[in-house]
């Protein structure tokens, strides 16, 4: 670390000539990086969507589908409305939308195939099918969203389905974006103000953390190139690069400024590298890991949040360990220069009169600690975990509001669709197949969720197996059966469409897909909808979750047990952070699915408690590495466990402090964007850091350092060492 350091002051100039470089170079990706984000990432291999590639191989199902929603107006007849549905259809049909493969509609119209269930209650919509992904329809949507422009001017009309609901998702999540640097970075350099009081060392970390958001959103643009990227890889990304970018800054910009008061440019620079350096190595080698954890659960968008943590994460080191020594290095004394706030002792501050109360009645206040926490806890047991979909756009989205009166009037609430193909060993028309399919048929019928089977048999108006061989031997019957043996059929599988009387929602549903998944009665089902989508995702989460865990707490003990040849802190770091992530967890639930503060009441999105606990347990994990490294170094000169402990804190509040200032500022920020998913993630981000640095670090670590003594430095005689243990960065 001391010859980094040593490069660093010697190569200033070239160091930051090159890393300009990049910034640019990278900076003109990182601006298309939104262009290449698609869908919301609940993507992963498995049975739902092998039945979707199915349905449009051998079925001729379309890959995506446009909904066209049409709301009748009372004061225009029945006439003018069918009117106004057939005249849309005609100008959908004229405008050239690429690979159009079908429409259907509730009235007769030109080219168009009729079904009059798409019309109930005053409320109508035309089905547009596609053959192509829902991430490449941008040119449709856009063609479509300027005909309807004229449209409206004749009724109402409104546009919505999966590929109008995911470019919505890109849109809202980039104004979020904006909305958010614009309310938390003028904050945040508030929070370097009040804690460097001039503006030069203010600016530096905001220059960090924004060149490490940059470089990464253009590395994450290459990546799009070669897999699909989650809409919401954008905001975590900037939401985390700038929270740690600017926290490895401050923090390193603090100990230099310390050092500069007594020794030359280079050796501060050079001993900022050592301790501030290996403090933020270790930091943020817990965060990556974290982050890298997610990567056991093969669902893409914890692959892809994984990918862009752990390079932002990188970026961030890199930047506090390359670049930020070389500004410095150029600096030198200016960095002390436009001061604009007096400088306060960080001696005597409130912080270490506080810890010294705390530390007079360690027992008494690590207890009234643990039961704020434990209290929060509680609203975890009502937690409602749920895969992101409509509601995660801003109640205001067209295609939010046009999906959701569509879900109310045509799918109902309470029930959930699904498709069943079922393979059968010969040609699924043959005598012994249908006799297994029939079998299969009434099984279904009679099971107590199903609410309806679409069979070949039902759409024949209930002809069994026996009947249905007999009628295809009779060439006049065959003809008459066709359209539905051919819709229904091919080769030696069958389509079969059954509706649960069950919220598609529900733990009911996934159980009932899982059990029916595999054979049944000598026939192998394939089971799509999305009730299968749900119980694959939830099952591979709960899977991998356990992976995850092991990998976090097993990682983050063995980087604490080296970086400070301790047995005891690092348990207690971990069992720590625990505590505060669960109770973040339950006042989470209170606040988002109660409604509180003006929140839309929602469920929590399902990936949101791994993200937090992946995200938040490696950055409360840095604080505890900046704080008991300066303690540990105060301890191995004095021997005295609580005067290290009261000066390592004395030394530490305020930066630390600032520093988690910063990061609340920066993740609250999107409390007050439009996206829930990312409302959630930002606040309970937030959430985390406020209580451990309040609650933990004020009030538990004091405590339990108090309470321990000397056994907090405990080691087996293998692991001590003689000396300093990891350094501060303070």
């Amino acid at each position: 670390m001391s010859n980094l350091g040593e490069i660093g002051y010697r190569y200033r100039k070239s160091i930051v000539a090159i890393w300009l470089a990049i910034v640019l170079a990278l900076s003109v990706f990182a601006l298309q990086l939104p262009s290449v984000l698609k869908g919301n990432g609940f993507v992963m291999k498995g049975t739902y969507a092998d039945v979707n590639q199915l349905l449009h191989d051998r079925f001729g199902v379309n890959k995506s589908t446009l909904l066209l929603l049409f709301e009748q107006d009372t004061n225009k007849s029945e006439e003018q409305f069918q009117a106004f549905i057939t005249q849309s259809v005609e100008r959908m049909q004229a405008i050239g939308l690429e690979s159009l493969q079908g429409v259907t509609a509730p009235y007769k119209a030109n080219g168009a195939l009729q079904d009059p269930a798409l019309y109930k209650d005053g409320l109508a919509y035309v089905s547009l099918g596609f053959d192509l992904e829902a991430g490449d329809m941008g040119a449709n949507i856009d063609i479509i969203q300027l005909e309807l422009a004229e449209l409206k001017k004749s009724g109402s009309i409104m546009l919505t389905g999966s590929p109008v609901i995911e470019q919505d998702l890109n849109t809202a999540s980039q104004e979020d974006l904006t909305r958010a640097e614009m309310l938390g970075l003028p904050v945040a350099l508030v929070v370097l103000l009040l804690a460097f009081g001039g503006l030069v060392a203010a600016g530096l970390p905001l220059v960090i953390g924004l060149i490490s958001v940059a470089s990464t959103m253009g590395v994450l643009y290459f990546f799009g190139l070669q897999m699909n990227l989650s809409v919401f890889l954008l905001n975590v990304v900037v939401m985390l690069g700038l929270a740690l970018g600017i926290d490895f800054a401050l923090l390193f910009v603090n100990r230099f400024r310390q050092e500069l008061k007594r020794h030359n440019v280079q050796e501060a620079v050079r001993i900022s590298v050592m301790t501030a350096g290996e403090s933020i190595i270790f930091s943020g080698l817990c965060v990556f890991i974290g982050l890298a954890a997610m990567l056991f659960i093969q669902v893409d968008i914890f692959k892809v949040i994984a990918l862009g943590g752990m390079t932002v994460v990188l970026f961030s080191i890199l930047s506090a360990l390359t670049l930020l020594p070389a500004l410095l290095s150029l600096l030198g004394h200016r960095v002390n220069s436009l001061m604009i706030l007096k400088e306060k002792p960080e001696r005597g501050s409130i912080w270490l009169r506080f810890a010294g109360l705390v530390m007079k009645r360690p027992i008494v206040m690590a207890a009234l600690a643990l039961i704020i926490l434990l209290a929060s806890m509680i609203p975890i047991r009502d937690m409602v975990l749920r895969v992101p979909g409509t509601d995660s756009l801003p109640a205001n989205y067209e295609s939010r509001i046009a999906f959701e009166k569509y879900e109310r009037t045509f799918l109902g609430q309470h029930t959930a669709s699904l498709v069943m193909i079922a393979e059968t060993e010969a040609a699924a028309v043959e005598p012994a197949s249908l006799a297994a399919l029939h079998k299969l048929a009434d099984r279904l019928a009679a099971d107590p969720l199903v609410g309806n089977v679409e069979s070949p048999f039902s759409l024949t108006g209930g002809l069994g197996a026996e009947e249905i061989a007999a009628a295809l031997a009779d060439p006049t019957a065959a003809a008459a059966l066709a359209p539905v043996i051919e819709r229904l059929t091919s080769d030696n599988m069958t389509l079969l469409k059954v509706r649960l009387d069950v919220s598609p929602y529900d733990r009911q549903a996934r159980d009932w897909v899982r059990s029916w998944d595999g054979e049944n009665e000598g026939v192998k089902l394939l089971i799509g909808g999305y009730p299968k989508f749900n119980q694959e995702i939830f099952d591979e989460i709960e899977a991998k979750v356990g992976y995850c865990l092991a990998l976090i707490l097993g990682a983050t003990y063995l980087i604490l047990l080296l970086a400070f040849r301790s047995v005891l802190i690092p348990l207690k770091a971990i069992i720590m952070n625990a505590l505060s992530l669960c109770a973040t967890f339950g006042i989470i639930v209170w606040i988002f699915q109660n409604g509180l503060f003006g929140m839309e009441p929602s469920n929590i999105a399902l990936f949101i408690p791994i993200f937090i606990f992946s995200i938040v347990f490696g950055l409360s994990t840095d604080y505890e590495v900046f704080l008991i490294s300066r303690i540990q170094e105060i301890y191995h000169t004095t021997g005295d466990n609580d005067q290290a402990t009261l000066e390592g804190l004395a030394l530490t509040s305020k930066i630390i402090t600032s520093a988690a200032a910063i990061m609340i500022v920066i993740t609250g920020a999107f409390a007050f964007t439009g996206v829930m998913p990312v409302k959630q993630l930002g606040v309970g981000i937030a959430l985390a850091i406020l209580i451990d640095a309040t609650i933990v670090r004020m009030v538990l670590v004091p405590s339990m350092m108090k309470l321990f003594g000397a056994w907090n430095w405990w080691a087996p005689r293998w692991l001590r060492r003689r000396g300093k243990g990891a350094t501060s960065s303070h």
